[in-house]
């Protein structure tokens, strides 16, 4: 059995490290592209307490593996940083604290949740990260599978430790048992939990459909529908339980009708945020009073506690140069914030384009 602190690591040889470490200065070599137009100067975005410079070479990947369609992204206590991507090699990996790249994981990991690294890469999807009393878990979510030929696979929400064991499992499984359900979703795109344990889960790619469920995945309620009214959905993509108010909610990005939804915990329609100011929001992430939005449309949106928009950030929307331009951003998908207030973005395009912000505080 392993006995390394996670089970499934392709770990990285000395061998490896020397090639990151030459691809790193390399980088740092060449001026970076898409900085100020006098070339000098950080690369930065937003504006004041939220500036964000850039972090050269971050997420860089040892020859033989590369990033696919970027998923999703966390943070955990540690601040070690998960990346998923639509890739085989690696279906997972994990960078520590000071960036460099610990650990990934591929066939072992596929293994554990009943796939091949191709069923992996064809339906990975958004990670959420909690802590549930001294342990802390993800929260996997599938998309359907795109094969046009045999039966569909995916379109599971599955629980795991930090390992990568799975705990629970549930949406399209192979078979009900005491770690497993069957739910018909039809294509699940996010989940969040609440502070009691509560699960909320989106089928944003499917049904448009918003499902409650208590920690233990009793079903509680279900709500939406495709539609453009209240309490209907067009690709609710994402879901959080915003905590930054007195009372907690449930945040939706709606993405395609271009606003964010908000409702109570027993999932009653309450308010909408931000309609005609986002284009189409992604999911969410919350640190410190501020809650982050990825916008599928080329940019990256900050709120405060009262609902109100702070700031837009790095808006690549049009512009020939976003995918080159480390102040621009193309489709951001999924991001996360450290304990020290840096921002991480995964996009979907097809590097997966992973990106540092260190947090630099700019005065008035």
């Amino acid at each position: 059995m392993n006995t390394n602190k996670y089970l499934f690591p392709n770990r990285l040889t000395r061998r490896d490290f020397l090639k990151m470490a030459g691809v790193t200065a390399a980088s740092l070599a060449v001026p970076a592209m898409g900085r100020a137009e006098d070339n000098q100067g950080p690369a930065r975005i937003g504006s004041g307490f939220h500036t964000y410079e850039a972090v050269p070479g971050w997420g860089k990947l040892p020859e033989g593996m590369k990033y696919g369609y970027g998923c999703g992204v966390v943070v955990d206590s540690q601040d070690r940083v998960f990346v998923t991507s639509r890739s085989t090699s690696p279906c997972v990996s994990i960078f520590d604290k000071d960036g460099a790249l610990v650990e990934t994981w591929s066939n072992e990991f596929a293994d554990k949740v009943k796939f091949t690294t191709a069923q992996v890469a064809d339906t990975a999807h958004c990670l959420y990260l909690i802590k549930e009393g001294k342990e802390e878990v993800i929260f996997w979510t599938e998309n359907i599978s795109t094969n046009k030929q045999g039966p569909k696979f995916g379109a599971r929400v599955y629980k795991t430790d930090m390992r990568g064991k799975v705990l629970y499992e549930i949406g399209n499984v192979e078979k009900e048992g005491s770690t497993s359900q069957k739910f018909d979703w039809t294509n699940p795109t996010d989940v969040a939990v609440a502070p009691n344990g509560d699960i909320y889960v989106v089928d944003g790619y499917g049904s448009q459909r918003v499902s409650r469920f208590d920690k233990d995945f009793k079903h509680i309620k279900t709500i939406g529908g495709p539609g453009k009214e209240h309490g209907k959905f067009n690709t609710c993509h994402g879901v959080w339980v915003n905590t930054l108010r007195r009372v907690p909610e449930i945040y939706i990005a709606d993405r395609k009708n271009g606003r964010i939804e908000v409702y109570s915990l027993e999932l009653d329609y309450k308010r909408t945020l931000l309609d005609g100011e986002v284009r189409n929001p992604c999911c969410f992430y919350q640190h410190k009073e501020f809650l982050y939005i990825p916008d599928l449309a080329g940019r990256v949106t900050i709120m405060d506690a009262d609902d109100k928009l702070v700031v837009h950030m790095g808006d690549g929307k049009d512009r020939k140069d976003n995918d080159t331009n480390p102040t621009l951003f193309t489709h951001p998908h999924a991001l996360t914030v450290d304990s020290r207030g840096d921002l991480y973005v995964v996009e979907w395009v097809p590097t997966g384009r992973p990106r540092k912000f260190k947090h630099v505080p700019q005065s008035a």
